[in-house]
Order: C-alpha cells, then structure tokens, then sequence
C-alpha cells in the first residue's frame, strides 16, 4: 500500500486518505469509486500511528476491515475528518453478508471478494451521505447501463413490488423514487419478455441495421459514425459490404426458423444516404425480414436536414412504422452550438411531413444538460414538443463521453465548464420533462444509463398506451436474441437454461475495418447462432 508521511503533513483539500486490516481482499478501488463522487481524489496510504489531527479541513481518513470468516462477510467502514477548528471525528458503519457457496457465487453473482466489495460501496456510500448531508449517487452503487435487469432478476425469484423497491434501497443504496421507477418499468415490460421455457419465445428475434453516416458530427456524440464521403466508391463499397451482411443474416433467420419481431435501422444517421440508396437498403430488408411476427419497423431520421419529401415516401412505402426525430433541444442557440445545421423551425416541418405521411410512431429525442441551457430552456423545448404531439420521448441526460468533441474541447479548455447546467439545474429540468411527459398521458417503458452522466441520473424513455418501442426493450433487458449488421452493431445470443446467458460478438467500428474483414464477423456470428439455435456444425467451416 501506499504510504503518505508527508503528505500528513501537508494535506491538500478535497482528499482521502486510506487504511485496511483484515483479510487479503484488495477493495481500495472500490473506496476510490465512491469517493470520486464526491469529488475527492486519492491521496495516498494513511501512515499507522499517525494523529488524525494531520487531516486537513476539507480531508477525509477511510479506514476498512473486511473479514470473510464463517458464514459471513463483515465489513466495517470507518470516516474520519476534521472540522474547522482542527477537532477530529470519525463515524463507524458495519455491514454483514451471507458467503456465497464454496468456489461459487450467489444469487446477485458475485463470489466473496464481489461481496466484499459490494458491501464497502455500500457502507461507505452511506456513511458519506451521513457526514457531507449530499447526495451525488441517486442510483447508489449501481455503475451498470441496465438497472431493470436487476429488478427482472427479484421478479423472476418471485418477489414483489414492495420486496423488491425495499432491497433496491437497502442493497444498493437507491434512492426511493429511482427503485419504484425501475421497480414500476420492469412490472410494465413483464409481458414483452420471453419467458423461460416456451419454444415459441425463443426463436423470437430482433435486427439491428447500422449506418455508420451523419451530416455532421454533433458536440456530444462518440457513436462511431462518418461524414458521408465524397467519393461515391467508397460508399459503394459500404452498400455492397452491408448488402452482404443482410442477405448472411437472412440465410441465418430462415435456416433456424427464426421470427423477427422488430426491426431497427439507426447510426449514425440512416437518412444520410440518398433516396435512392435509402430505398434500395429498405427494400433490401423488407424482403431479408419482413413477415408475419414483425410488430414494428423503426428508421432513425434524427437529423431534419438529412430528411426530405422524397425520403419520406420511401418510408411508407416500405412499411416503416415508426420514425425517431431526435431534435435534443428545440433551441436554436444551442442547436448551433452541438454543430446542428438545422433550425427549430426545420424540426417542425419535417414532423409535420412525417406525421402527414400517417407513420403511426413518432419518437423525439431530448437531453437534458446541455452547454448554456437552463430550466426554463428545457420548459420552452419541452412545451414546443408537447404541441407536435409525438407517440414517444426519449429524455435523456447529458454524458461526457470520452472520444466526443465536448469532452475534447473541456479538456483543452476551448469550453469552460462552467457552461454545462450544474447537477442541481439538470435534475430541475428533468423533472419538467417528467411532468410534460405525464400531461400527455406517458408512462416510461425503458430505462438505461452510461458512464459520465451529469449528476449519476438516467436516460427514461416514455410513450403513449400501447406504443413503447419493442426494440428498445429487447436490447437493454437482454432477454430475446438481437442480431446485428453493420458497422460497431453486436449479435446478442440469448437463451435460458435455469439462468439467462448471454453470448455476443461485435463488427469492427471502423467502416474500412468492417469491410475488409466482413467475411470474418460473418463466420464468427455464424457460429454463435449455430451454437444456439442449431448442430454446431458451422464451428468447423470458419
């Protein structure tokens, strides 16, 4: 372990300080998780022996002892700092679990070193609540994108709505309101989940059809996606190579007597392409997986001024059922800020022609967080979408996502910090998406979260009676097989044998990379659908 004599000496603020004793597990990073969300950066090991009164003002000592002994894990945490005057304090908090079977793990999968850790996030998280009276974990120690999964885990175990909000406060630390809204979304998508046992459920599938192309980069975005290029063979190319990748995929949904059930087109920007290549690719996929089981056929049309009237016959035409308009903000400040190149009014008028056009489906997509917005720009946004009337919003919450302009441009100065709402602004104005949502009779059906979120919330997506988004579903509960073509898209392998187990394999982000090595991710994808659905006997032809 570290040591810091000196740096007793000499505390800088807004640091900690740690001790262990006990038993061999090694649960430093998962102090260092947590008190990263409070804005405190390791500064080393606590020397043994050394006066508290060493702490600086803004400092804090956490001392762990884990012992694994018996039928139980105990953990106890204890914080100690010091107030202005130089008087030190310490708090102490235990917690115990049940060791999980010999070599084994329990019911959340973890072995005893994962519940020794659980249970230092846990006790620490608490304890800093406790002594800072803040709150920047809403979602606890949860870190994970799809925290309904662990809620579909209680239901299947037979728990109920009550047993199940109870455990996600007391095991995770989640605040009440976030374990009744993923209690309540895992209750509502029960019956859109296949269930363990029944044939027919299993050979139920969705497509997934990337497009790797935008207008433009926005400021936030890390999604692998390109300019659309210049020279038309190099588009060509793409065309050709995903061209291949469907008609593999459709050989593959017709072998194993596969049922598609919904099918989604994103990116990227799906409307980059022209009409004609737009509809070429559409009919394309019509054919491959169009049949009697498809609920729903999405295309992402997100950015306006990649949409026309001609576009938008192709999607009729074809059969889409449901379009997403992704607008994130109906400000036109700030859509020229994140590098739109469309105004409020084009988002308006190309909703007006999909809706025209009698797509059953509209989503729109919102974030909340954006640079130079405030509470009243999310009211304004929120009220203008209101008056159009979409089926669906998507409300997400702002991530600054390594790879993405904004970070890059944070890190380098260029934008100030400062521009970004703060955690507390940002949680005001997804409370008045919230409430817009419920004025027109929402109810959220899917939630997920991701790294770098402003103030640790969630993306929540809400939707009218009888139009939540099958795909969305699928993908973040992980319970139906989802295969994917394109660029950076994944084939999920799902099946049910006492638990739920999940087997994937990834395309190459890169376009040039995916191209040249297509014949290899299709070998790779062969096999694992062979090994699910089929003899195995693809192992031996790749």
């Amino acid at each position: 372990m570290d040591t810091a004599g000196s740096a007793a000496k000499n505390v800088k603020s807004k640091e900690f300080f740690y001790a262990a004793t006990g038993a061999e597990i090694d649960v430093l990073a998962a102090v260092r998780d947590i008190m990263a969300l409070f804005k405190l950066t390791y500064a080393g090991g606590w020397p043994e022996g050394a006066a508290l009164t060493k702490l600086g003002g803004s400092s804090f000592l956490v001392a762990v002892a884990v012992s694994p002994a018996g039928a139980e894990v105990a953990v106890k945490v204890t914080v100690s700092n010091c107030d202005s005057d130089g008087n030190s304090q310490s708090q102490s908090a235990c917690q115990t679990r049940p060791v999980p079977p010999a070599g084994g793990k329990n019911a959340g999968r973890e072995d005893v070193t994962g519940v020794a850790r659980h249970l230092v996030r846990l006790t620490l998280l608490l304890l800093m609540r406790k002594i800072t009276a803040k709150n920047p974990a809403p979602w606890g120690i949860l870190r994970g994108v799809r925290p309904t999964k662990i809620a579909h885990r209680l239901l299947d175990q037979g728990e109920s709505c009550h047993n199940i909000i109870s455990r996600l406060v007391e095991d995770y630390g989640i605040e009440p309101a976030k374990a009744e809204l993923v209690t309540g979304i895992a209750i509502h998508q029960r019956p859109m989940l296949a269930r363990p046992g029944h044939l027919a459920d299993g050979k139920k599938i969705s497509i997934y059809i990337g497009i790797p192309y935008c207008p433009s980069r926005c400021l936030y975005c890390s999604f692998p996606a390109y300019v659309l290029p210049e020279r038309r063979e190099q588009l060509d190319a793409f065309l050709r190579a995903i061209t291949k990748d469907i008609q593999s995929t459709a050989k593959l949904v017709a072998k194993y007597g596969l049922a598609v059930e919904s099918i989604y087109v994103g990116g990227g920007t799906p409307t980059s392409l022209t009409a004609t290549d737009l509809n070429n690719l559409l009919q394309l996929i019509k054919c491959a997986f169009w049949g009697a089981e498809t609920k729903e056929w999405t295309v992402e049309a997100g950015r306006p001024d990649s949409v026309n009237d001609e576009k938008i016959d192709v999607f009729r035409h074809n059969g889409v059922n449901r379009v997403s308009i992704n607008p994130q903000t109906m400000q036109n400040k700030t859509l020229k800020q994140i590098g739109r190149r469309h105004s409020v009014q084009d988002i308006i008028d190309i909703f007006g022609k999909i809706r025209r056009a009698a797509i059953p489906v509209i989503n729109m997509d919102v974030i909340a967080g954006l640079p130079g917005e405030t509470a009243a720009d999310m009211d304004d946004t929120m009220r203008q979408i209101v008056a159009l009337n979409p089926e669906n919003i998507t409300i997400h919450t702002l991530a600054l996502k390594r790879g993405s302009i904004l970070k890059e441009s944070l890190n380098s100065g260029i934008i100030n910090e400062q521009v970004l709402p703060n955690e507390e602004t940002t949680q005001a104005m997804l409370q008045l998406a919230t409430q817009y949502t419920a004025s027109m009779d929402m109810h959220p059906y899917y939630l997920y979260r991701q790294k770098y979120m402003t103030g640790n919330f969630e993306n929540v997506g809400y939707a009218k009676p009888g139009t939540d988004c099958i795909y969305n579903i699928q993908i973040m509960e992980e319970r139906q097989t989802i295969i994917g073509i394109g660029p950076a898209a994944g084939t999920k392998a799902v099946s049910h044998q006492g638990v739920w187990r999940l087997q994937s394999c990834y395309n190459a982000k890169d376009v040039f990379a995916y191209i040249a090595n297509l014949d290899n991710y299709l070998c790779e994808r062969n096999t694992l659908l062979s090994r699910l659905y089929g003899d195995h006997k693809e192992d031996s032809l790749c």
